[in-house]
């Protein structure tokens, strides 16, 4: 699996072809996990932690009700970020809320299994975070891959050795057995099919084995290499490199020596070009496609049409892992193969390629723009998802440097509606507040900036950290004659009114922002002008945003912007259902939820569940009725809100509950409520859009 998720129904976690000589630690797993709430596997960089965790979080699985969840912090380089990156991961939005209350509630009764994976670089932040979702949770299990422990009080350690080693005077059979002689022919016959352990060639590949000390990545970086060449000649060339002077030091652990030295040698077996390509790749965390390795990595020594020949000779060597992707091949390295890469990237060429990296991220940005009236908004948001690892780094590199702030916020700003639709957007505030503290100027970048920042507080329902950005942003708009900057300082002015219930100034604000907007010829800040204007203003004058609803839904048609289309099928739903028509009302949710889904966007996913729970209640399926209102409850929980916080669901979501009760009397109500509250989003939203018609039966 990729950064994150549920791992349930995966036999093989990693894509690897089997979990070799570890049958002993998942014993130990299995022993220990009932018996401590806290578990860390512990063991040399290189020794299979997250491989081991991985498929032990698969065979308990069903030990856990409540699922489990693996959460890899290796693309989490900011301490920062961690509470909101496992958040995130947890299918978490932000409401305004500190991550860890959030996290906290949303764990508290749950008997699951969180498996958080690669920690040693965050190690203060994870023990933090693990102490206070133990203290909250009471059911829940912390499984931890990290060189070090934690130091958490009640941790149980678990520490993963290398792999068993032949005896020097073991007889063939006795070495093909031992578990790092099998890992060896495991994977040499992946490059040498048909090649096995025999009389010929035992006491070679026991020695090499031993010269190894058994660490796994060190045996499959060797074994790569009989695609050409001997098992002897590799034992040789490994004896020379093992037994040179090693730069790592003699006061290193014999095991670190014996990966450096492995993976040096490695390097070195390279051609210069697949090494200059190493090194370079390694700036991506989150694994990269051809397409940018080419523009990013191909400079001096590496020609644009050599890359793709680089990348082969790297995945043969095993340097790089390659991902089939349904838009292709993504190819990334070990966290270890990577930090030796970014250690042998010549000074020279990180300057170079750090700005290479920036700008193609800027670009990326840009290019990948949710908030456009454009047919792939959904494919747009799945690119920046999949770099997200990558935008941060390229954030982090922009901001540490002031002269490059700016460049940072380039990128930090049109990533806004990815921001908030991601339910990322405590991490999209960190570095838009980062960009501003560190960028003065008197720029439409910069009053750009402004409008993100307090469009995200205004999300958040923080007003009073809306009215300084607000502020700043009105004297830019002033000071410069900007016309975009006085309609973006117009209309956060809007929004903030309607979120404070002050339709009367809002709507008029909102109007006269996307009068300037059109004025501009913006088309797509008018769309997204109509969006916030419905979405704030529903509560205070439903008939007004559903008017606004349908100018939002003729444009998106005329575009065929399909997420600009399900928000305003959404608020149309809400005119329907107010209207007395719960046919068009359950039509228009209907076709929202479908394209919500494959964004995994719980706000809206809530009010689609709730409106279709609406809708058969009124043709009289009262136990679907229950049921999904009991789905949209447990998603509101996830975003701590309630029916009263979204005054235009209250009244119906109360008058849907208490007939439901009635028609089925409070047990049954109360079982199908239950039975919906335990779906996960994904059931949920593929259980209310089953039915097809008004009239089907009940379930």
């Amino acid at each position: 699996m990729d950064a994150h998720g549920d791992v349930a129904g995966k036999g093989r976690p990693d894509g690897t072809s089997g979990l070799v000589g570890r049958r002993r630690e998942m014993a130990e797993v299995r022993r220990l996990l009932p018996r401590t709430r806290l578990l860390t596997l512990t063991g040399a960089g290189g020794v299979g932690k997250s491989r081991l965790a991985g498929w032990a979080a698969c065979a308990l699985h069903d030990w856990f009700p409540g699922g489990v969840e693996r959460v890899d912090l290796a693309t989490v380089e900011d301490g920062v970020l961690l509470e909101p990156a496992v958040a995130t991961a947890l299918g978490l939005r932000d409401t305004g809320r500190q991550a860890m209350p959030v996290l906290v509630d949303h764990l508290a009764d749950k008997r699951m299994l969180l498996l958080l994976d690669n920690c040693e670089h965050l190690l203060r932040p994870c023990a933090a975070l693990v102490d206070r979702l133990l203290r909250g949770a009471p059911r829940l299990r912390i499984l931890v891959t990290s060189r070090q422990r934690l130091g958490v009080a009640g941790e149980q350690i678990l520490p993963v050795p290398t792999l068993p080693v032949p005896q020097p005077d073991a007889d063939v059979r006795d070495v093909a057995r031992c578990a790092a002689v099998r890992l060896f022919a495991q994977r040499a016959a992946e490059v040498r099919p048909g090649f096995a352990v025999d009389a010929g060639n035992a006491a070679a590949v026991a020695r090499l084995a031993r010269r190894l000390d058994g660490l796994p990545l060190a045996i499959e970086l060797a074994a790569v290499r009989l695609r050409t060449t001997t098992v002897d000649d590799l034992l040789r060339g490994l004896d020379d490199r093992l037994d040179a002077p090693s730069r790592g030091g003699s006061g290193a652990p014999p095991r670190h020596r014996t990966l450096r030295a492995t993976v040096d040698w490695s390097f070195e077996l390279c051609s210069p070009g697949e090494r200059r390509l190493w090194s370079r790749l390694a700036i991506f965390p989150g694994g990269v496609d051809l397409e940018t390795a080419e523009e990013v990595c191909a400079d001096a020594g590496i020609a644009p049409g050599e890359v793709l020949d680089l990348i082969a000779g790297l995945v043969d060597k095993s340097v790089l892992v390659a991902d089939p992707t349904a838009g292709g091949v993504r190819y990334r390295m070990l966290d270890t193969i990577r930090a030796y890469g970014r250690e042998r990237l010549p000074c020279a060429d990180e300057r170079v390629l750090h700005g290479r990296y920036r700008d193609h991220y800027r670009r990326m940005a840009d290019r990948n723009r949710v908030d456009r009236l454009v047919p792939d908004q959904l494919d747009r948001y799945r690119a920046v998802r999949a770099e997200l690892p990558n935008v941060r780094t390229a954030l982090d590199l922009c901001f540490r440097r002031p002269e490059d702030a700016h460049t940072g916020l380039e990128i930090a700003c049109p990533l806004w509606a990815y921001w908030i639709l991601s339910g990322a957007v405590k991490e999209g505030r960190h570095w838009l507040e980062r960009g501003l503290g560190l960028a003065p100027g008197t720029g439409r970048a910069r009053a750009t900036a402004l409008w993100c920042a307090a469009l995200i507080a205004v999300r958040q329902d923080d007003l009073p950290a809306v009215a300084p950005l607000l502020e700043e942003c009105r004297a830019l708009a002033e000071r410069t004659g900007d016309e975009t900057v006085r309609a973006q300082a117009v209309e956060i002015s809007g929004m903030a009114a309607l979120a404070a219930g002050d339709g009367r100034r809002g709507f008029p604000l909102m109007l006269e922002a996307r009068d300037l907007r059109r004025a501009a010829g913006d088309v797509h800040a008018v769309a997204v002008n109509l969006y916030y204007t419905a979405a704030f203003g529903m509560a205070e004058s439903p008939g007004s945003a559903a008017d606004v609803g349908a100018e939002l839904l003729a444009l998106s048609l005329a575009h065929n912007a399909l997420l600009f289309k399900a928000y305003a099928q959404l608020k149309l739903a809400f005119a329907a259902w107010r209207r007395g028509d719960p046919g068009r009302a359950e039509t228009r949710m209907r076709e929202a939820a479908t394209v919500l889904g494959a964004v995994d966007d719980p706000w809206g996913l809530v009010q689609c569940l709730e409106v279709l729970g609406w809708t058969a209640g009124a043709s009289g399926r009262h136990e679907r009725a229950a049921r999904l209102l009991g789905a949209a409850g447990r998603v509101r929980q996830t975003l701590d809100i309630t029916p009263a916080e979204l005054q235009y669901l209250a009244d119906a979501h109360r008058d849907c509950a208490e007939q439901a009760r009635r028609e089925l009397g409070g047990r049954a109500f109360a079982t199908a409520f239950r039975a919906g509250a335990r779906l996960t989003l994904d059931r949920a939203l593929a259980y209310a859009l089953e039915e097809h018609t008004v009239g089907s039966p009940a379930r």
